[in-house]
Formats: structure tokens, sequence, C-alpha cells
């Protein structure tokens, strides 16, 4: 799946996953070593997350109901744990770096695919 930022509009990733069981959410990226420049993973129904056994650092994006971007933390390193964000339906996991202004709190984001 790709995912726009309609707000600035443009491209924040073109090749996005989806994790909306308890098994996908729970492991979400563990499994990995990286992630590309261009992945993501939507972790849905969420409202924080894990950096437990993870090796490598992300950006989160914690989003409503509405694809609308409620709180980004940039450079999340392993073994560590986001804040519960009040209001967020889900959490776009991106390659650490990848946020760096293309999102902003209050921009709305759009999935395609």
């Amino acid at each position: 799946m790709e995912v726009f930022n309609k707000t600035k509009n443009l491209k924040v990733s073109g090749a996005g996953a989806r994790a909306d069981t308890f098994v996908t959410r729970l492991f979400g990226l563990i499994p990995r070593r990286s992630l590309g420049e261009e992945e993501g993973l939507w972790l849905e129904p969420c409202a924080m997350i894990h950096m437990c056994f993870m090796r490598f650092p992300i950006d989160a994006v914690f989003l409503d109901r509405d694809l609308k971007v409620l709180r980004v933390v940039e450079n999340m390193k392993p073994w560590s744990f986001s804040p519960w964000v009040y209001g967020a339906r889900g959490v776009l996991e991106l390659p650490a770096g990848r946020c760096s202004g293309r999102l902003a709190a209050g921009d709305q984001l759009e999935f395609l695919g």
C-alpha cells in the first residue's frame, strides 16, 4: 500500500504493509533486520508500541480514525516504549528519519492500494 500526505502533497511510503491481527501486531517488525526506504508497517488498532527485541530504530506516526496525524515520534530506539497516544487508532511505522520534513501533527494521510 502507498501512503500519501494530502496536507503536504507528497508520498510518504510506497511499500506499506498492514498488521491487523493480534499476532501480526505483536510481532510487527521484530523479525526484520531493517526497513527499506519506501517500506512501512500500519498497525491497527494500536495506540502505543514497544521496541522490545527490535534491531533497528524507526519513526512512529500515530493516527486517528480519519488518518489524521496525532503525534510523530522520531528515531525510536530498540528496547524503548512509545507514549500512549490518546485518540490513536493506529500507528504507521517507518524507517528512522523518514518522517523528517514529510509528516507533522495535524497532517492528513491517505492509504492507497
